[in-house]
């Protein structure tokens, strides 16, 4: 099993990631958390558990924090299982309210806020893992790192990583900070190809439709902070999602991703899995469904590797045309 940037700092986790964001149901604060819902995190959890998933990301926003409040309540129903797993949460959003709108927050009081609404709904007295959820535009990196500092020395969290934040950026917080950042979670898939677009295209006109970081892949490498990605299954979209109005390129790719399946017995989704696990960065995908049998279908995806034939003709056909 190939290493990960992350298992360098000492945590031992696991390749993939269960992503929390759709337990506890819908996302309107006043709605209720109700006994299906804390069945539906319970067999989510022993899925993840059962294929050896033992890290578990979420956010203060996920269902208006309900997700947090399963989760926690699943804890307290399995003694000891806080010490075994690894957990991480991210703060930063905050939806509309009032007269506010919709923003981003990296205010040392709004950081601090959040961390300790987070340990209060998942029950627990750390985080492993506290990532800055998006890009403040007002961020005043002195704040950052006077939260993280106080974070730290209280014990309230271990360690720190950003979401969909570029090199540069990281660069900045990271200069003030004396903790450093060891996770970045960026969107990366199969059908979110632009992390290898924007190596592909150097020196080529295509490059410039590129919304992706250039450098941030090789940075993150450089300085072992992990890369995660959220929509690793790109919703299912080559793993028996309806195909209908998609893409000639997207319609051949998930043929080719069933092909590959089939000649290797295995799953769909495990193909679509490996086939960014196979990248040499060491990409950590977080799986976003609490569906039990979709999670256990992904089992494989942490043993199997493509070889460059395979991971290349999935990238060319996803492309729908060939490399420059």
């Amino acid at each position: 099993m190939k290493a990960i940037p992350i298992q360098k700092r000492g945590l031992e986790v696991s390749q993939l990631v269960l992503g929390c964001m759709r337990m506890g149901g819908d996302w309107d604060k006043n709605s209720p958390i109700t006994d299906q819902h804390y069945r539906e995190g319970q067999e989510a959890l022993e899925a993840a558990l059962e294929i050896g998933i033992n890290m578990f990301d979420h956010a203060d926003i996920y269902t208006a924090g309900k997700a947090e409040k399963v989760f926690g309540r699943l804890l307290k129903t399995h003694p000891g299982l806080r010490e075994k797993i690894t957990i991480q949460s991210k703060c930063g959003i905050r939806f509309a309210e009032g007269t506010s709108p919709h923003r981003f927050d990296f205010s040392e009081r709004h950081i601090l806020n959040s961390v300790d609404g987070i340990l209060e709904r998942l029950g627990t007295e750390y985080l492993d893992i506290l990532l800055l959820h998006r890009p403040d535009a007002l961020v005043e990196p002195e704040e950052v790192a006077s939260a993280i500092h106080q974070l730290k020395a209280s014990g309230k969290v271990r360690h720190f990583g950003v979401s969909n934040m570029s090199q540069g950026q990281i660069k900045l917080l990271q200069a003030y900070c004396e903790e450093p950042f060891i996770v970045n979670q960026l969107e990366m898939s199969l059908h979110k190809y632009g992390f290898l677009e924007v190596g592909t295209h150097v020196n080529q006109e295509e490059a410039k439709n590129n919304v992706f970081p250039e450098g941030t892949l090789e940075f993150c490498r450089l300085e072992n902070i992990q890369l995660q990605s959220w929509g690793p299954l790109a919703q299912g979209l080559y793993s028996g999602r309806s195909l209908e109005g998609q893409s000639e390129s997207v319609v051949k790719t998930a043929e080719l991703v069933r092909k590959l399946a089939d000649e290797k017995g295995t799953t769909t989704e495990a193909i679509v899995l490996a086939w960014l696990m196979t990248h040499p960065a060491g990409i950590q995908p977080v799986i976003g469904t609490i569906n039990p049998d979709r999670i256990r279908a992904c089992r494989d995806a942490m043993e199997l590797r493509l070889t460059r034939e395979e991971w290349y003709s999935l990238y060319i056909g996803t492309r729908g045309r060939n490399l420059p």
